[in-house]
């Protein structure tokens, strides 16, 4: 509107100009100049609270401190020298001289020092606000947030003061003019109104938010929520339909139109709206009381409807098929506004019929790249045609959901992403392998499944049923870990325990599962990879992988030969690297690892009253109580340094597995799974010789260090004869090598350790066959024939067992009874 002018002013005019003010003890007081403050902002003027704004009592002490800055600007000292800091609050940690304290504090020394002028402002209004207490006559006691709101009417009502609005921060519109706030004539919708809340409050209470920090920045909106405008005088949209001069706003008008969605294949014609669409209806006809008809199931035909019945039971068919909302999907900056008045219109519009109202509302995070704002002022972006190019498109799409769940914001990490696709094409390549070597894979019906088998099968299961209830709860980050990373990992477990080789059936279900489980994310190579496994329809059409219940007991006997394999690879670490000043060990070539059923009396009676305080106190209580409750008992006087230790260790594991951590003894046949996997026991510690035997056999050091679960494992070094092997096969690449022979060797360990010394060349160890010299004495000495490279050798059989004389280190063969030298060669053909 327009604007009447009283006066024109500049601000020397009005500097030194006596003033009253309300609120205040002094009757006068005058207008000074202050360097800090925004002229482009507001009026320019504002009042001064030297007692807790750090500006003002940075002028105010430059004024009184310096005569040329009162001259300069006109000042009298009458006007500044009486004036000192009035306390009005007092503020925890600052006293009720805030802006004293915080000047002091922050080492500001003029009105000049605008950046720790800011950091004060910004620490002192914070601490003011929220932690403040009054001092003023009338407000003694209050907080500053309650009292603030009290004074602000007082002085309305008495024409002190009037409500003045501006934006909170500089706002600039789209043609690059500055905005302010207008007062307009404009609609409100009153979204506070107690009814309608209760409503929303009550649709809010029955969805799904995916997350708890969703639901608390929608509770927290209605909380705050009232009168909204909801019209605007110009641009796209509806008009009122009792005012239409003013538009619906966006955000009031895209509240529920995911309704309209459910007709809208039925409606929509030509883009121009000059052909109808299969419905053959046309704009005008769809009057107020036709959506009433689709929208509302209990209202009756409309009288005098151009539009045949069985048209629009169609349409009121197929939204009642379709309704309500199963989950919106948004942006976490729409939960104030948007979504929140998404929640309302549907209560509104559905306020008899509940079961339309909203299901669920999933908000996400904004996204980052390399941990910063997206920005082309500062280079740090990417188009998504970029992103494909360089990326690919799964690569991408697995970036992006490794990028973050949840509300938080996604972080697109180039590296990762560069390693994601460096995955999936390892992956593509694992599978061109599996295709290949597919008939050397080991083979055998579900009867002859080994206990890693078992293991990977129950795993996979486990992976289907996670995967499923992160994708359902649109956890797509955690999707990627159960269905890839993990899934992989699982993988490659079953692979280096399984000694015998992976089982066939189980490497191709797995290919198979893999790609279903990473199909949402990967389509395009899971589609590839679905082609490669000889599927003729596409991936698209595949039902999600059956999987049955898990094997949790399985799973934990898996998890305890991990971390049992983990302890004796440390243990053997520590055998082989005493420590300064101590002896060190010969490598070990065997071990023993002892089992306990039963955990030492003392740690036994420790559980047992862990179990007790833990029952009684819903979990663990201070450590002080346990500690006191401990050495009261007698049995545990001389374990006093041990106990404090121990149970820390026991409430770690109860962290980790549960309260079954305290039980006396392990639901796991410990003994049944070493045995079962000794081979892998021996390969992973690299020993020769590895055997599993109870703790009650074992020395009391020994017995101290077992416990249920934790089986203890001991070295020894066992004395061997080195031996030659020799290969005589012609052009087969293969060295020459020393061996050493350990007495009681049969020929499966000595092949063994042949195929551990050359890994790469011995994939199948039956392949190798083993052969010693007819004489031993002679037999290597003679000039070998490339055309009879077996000549006068002879195969060792599978009952053969080496014998080593460690007085004269020379090494035997008997074979049925009956002893053979072997000299120092022995000769392996690899077949």
């Amino acid at each position: 509107g327009k604007v009447q002018v009283l006066v024109h002013l500049i601000g020397q005019d009005i500097m030194g100009i006596p003033l009253e003010a309300p609120l205040t003890v002094h009757k006068t007081i005058y207008t000074l100049p202050m360097l800090t403050i925004k002229e482009d902002k507001g009026t320019g003027i504002v009042t001064s609270v030297p007692s807790d704004a750090p500006d003002d009592y940075a002028a105010l002490r430059d004024l009184k401190n310096k005569p040329q800055l009162r001259e300069k600007y006109g000042i009298k000292d009458n006007m500044v020298l009486p004036f000192d800091p009035i306390p009005i609050i007092e503020i925890p940690g600052y006293g009720n001289l805030c802006a004293v304290a915080a000047c002091d504090k922050y080492k500001i020394v003029s009105q000049n020092d605008r950046d720790k002028l800011a950091e004060a402002k910004e620490d002192t209004y914070k601490k003011g606000f929220y932690e403040g207490v009054m001092l003023v006559k009338g407000y003694e006691g209050q907080k500053v947030q309650d009292a603030k709101k009290i004074v602000q009417t007082l002085m309305v009502d008495s024409n002190d003061a009037v409500i003045y609005k501006e934006p909170e921060k500089l706002v600039m519109s789209r043609s690059g003019d500055e905005c302010v706030v207008a007062l307009c004539d404009q609609w409100f919708l009153d979204y506070g109104e107690p009814v309608w809340r209760g409503l929303a409050e009550q649709c809010l209470a029955s969805m799904n938010t995916f997350s708890d920090d969703v639901r608390h920045n929608f509770l927290s909106t209605l909380d705050w929520l009232h009168e909204h405008a909801c019209s605007r005088s110009y641009g796209l949209g509806t008009k009122m339909p009792w005012d239409p001069k003013y538009l619906i706003e966006s955000l009031s008008d895209s509240t529920i139109y995911m309704a309209y969605y459910t007709v809208d294949h039925l409606l929509q014609g030509k883009w121009d709206g000059s052909i109808p669409g299969p419905a053959n209806i046309k704009p005008e006809q769809l009057t107020p009381e036709v959506w009433d008809y689709i929208f509302y199931k209990t209202k009756p035909y409309p009288a005098g409807c151009s539009i045949p019945k069985a048209t629009l039971d169609k349409l009121r068919h197929e939204f009642e098929y379709w309704y309500p909302v199963d989950v919106r999907m948004s942006g976490k900056d729409l939960i104030p506004n948007h979504l929140t008045y998404f929640i309302y219109c549907h209560c509104a519009m559905w306020s008899d019929d509940r079961s339309k109202w909203p299901k669920a509302v999933r908000a996400n995070g904004h996204l980052l790249i390399n941990s910063e704002k997206m920005s082309k002022s500062t280079g740090n972006f990417c188009t998504l045609e970029e992103a494909i190019n360089k990326f690919s498109a799964d690569g991408m799409r697995m970036s992006l959901a490794d990028a973050g769940d949840h509300i938080e914001d996604a972080n697109f990490v180039e590296k990762m992403a560069e390693a994601g696709l460096l995955r999936l094409y390892s992956l593509l390549e694992w599978v061109r392998e599996m295709l290949a070597s597919k008939d050397s894979l080991r083979v055998g019906p579900a009867s002859s499944y080994t206990f890693n088998d078992r293991v990977f099968i129950s795993e996979m299961n486990k992976s289907i049923a996670e995967t499923k209830t992160n994708y359902e709860e649109f956890l797509f980050r955690a999707a990627l870990r159960t269905a890839f990373f993990e899934f992989q990992a699982k993988r490659d477990r079953y692979r280096e325990v399984e000694t015998e080789g992976m089982h066939r059936d189980l490497v191709f279900r797995f290919i198979e599962t893999q790609a279903l489980l990473l199909a949402p994310i990967c389509p395009h190579l899971t589609e590839y990879i679905w082609g490669l496994l000889g599927k003729e329809e596409s991936i698209m059409w595949a039902p999600w992988p059956v999987a049955e219940p898990a094997d949790e007991h399985l799973i934990r006997s898996s998890q305890y030969l991990t971390d049992s394999s983990h302890e004796f690879r440390l243990r053997k670490k520590a055998v082989l690297n005493p420590g300064k000043g101590k002896r060190v060990q010969a490598a070990p070539t065997h071990a023993t690892i002892w089992v306990a059923k039963n955990y030492p009396p003392w740690q036994n009676l420790v559980l047992t009253v862990l179990q007790k305080l833990y029952q009684d106190n819903n979990g663990f209580p201070d450590n002080k109580i346990i500690s006191q409750e401990l050495i009261s008992k007698p049995e545990l006087k001389k374990y006093t340094k041990k106990l404090m230790p121990f149970v820390q260790v026991a409430k770690e594991n109860v962290e980790k597995n549960g309260v079954r951590a305290l039980a006396l003894t392990s639901d796991i046949d410990e003994a049944e799974v070493l045995n079962l996997n000794l081979q892998y026991l021996a390969n992973t510690v690299e020993v020769e010789g590895l055997e599993v035997k109870s703790s009650d056999l074992a020395d009391d050091k020994v017995k101290e260090d077992c416990c249920p679960g934790k089986p203890f494992i001991s070295f020894i070094t066992e004395s061997s004869v080195e031996v030659s092997l020799i290969n005589p096969q012609p052009f087969s690449g293969l060295f020459d090598m020393k061996l050493n022979i350990f007495d009681g060797d049969n020929i499966h360990k000595v092949i063994s350790r042949i195929a551990k010394t050359e890994r790469s060349k011995f994939k199948d160890p039956t392949a190798v066959k083993l052969f010693r010299y007819e004489d031993a004495e002679i037999g290597w000495r003679k000039i070998p024939d490339m055309t009879k490279i077996l000549e006068g050798k002879i195969k060792i059989p599978e009952s053969g067992v080496f014998r080593v004389d460690h007085a004269t280190q020379t090494v035997t063969l008997s074979e049925n009874g009956s002893t053979f030298p072997v000299g120092h060669q022995l000769i392996y053909i690899l077949s």
